[in-house]
């Protein structure tokens, strides 16, 4: 059975997308407004903004698209998203020092409601009942 049978931008799957595309333009506006007019303030958080922006747009770009490299490319993006938020939300509460200002990730996304932790989470979820459903159907070769 074809990948295409089963897009990940089916179903639930377009909703994590264009909240991904909300995140990745407000990822990118935030860093780049904060790496040209303050970046020597806290370089370190702007950077890490930044690099929340690439890779949520990374991971919108891999949602949209078909195929398994593709399919592949979200995961990573999405599991490498969830242990940065992990990672800056947990160190952002142990030394606040380290972000004299916020990241997208800073205190697991609070600037953004939870969404950067919430969102990962329900992305692998959702990849995950897509791989099992392409599974499925190529076992038992009913199309989706």
């Amino acid at each position: 059975m074809s990948d295409e049978l089963r897009p990940t931008s089916a179903g639930i799957g377009r909703v994590l997308i264009a909240v991904y595309g909300i995140l990745a333009l407000a990822a990118i506006g935030r860093s780049t407004y904060q790496i040209i007019t303050k970046f020597d303030e806290a370089p370190l958080a702007y950077s890490l903004s930044a690099l929340a922006a690439v890779v949520y747009v990374i991971a919108t770009i891999a949602l949209v698209a078909r195929g398994q490299v593709w399919f592949r490319i979200a995961v990573i993006a999405i599991v490498f998203e969830l242990v940065g938020v992990l990672v800056v939300g947990t160190l952002s509460l142990i030394d606040p020092a380290l972000f004299p200002d916020d990241t997208v990730w800073s205190l697991f996304g609070r600037g953004y409601a939870f969404i950067p932790l919430v969102l990962p989470v329900l992305g692998l979820l959702w990849l995950r009942r897509v791989a099992t459903a392409r599974a499925t159907d190529a076992r038992t070769g009913v199309p989706a």
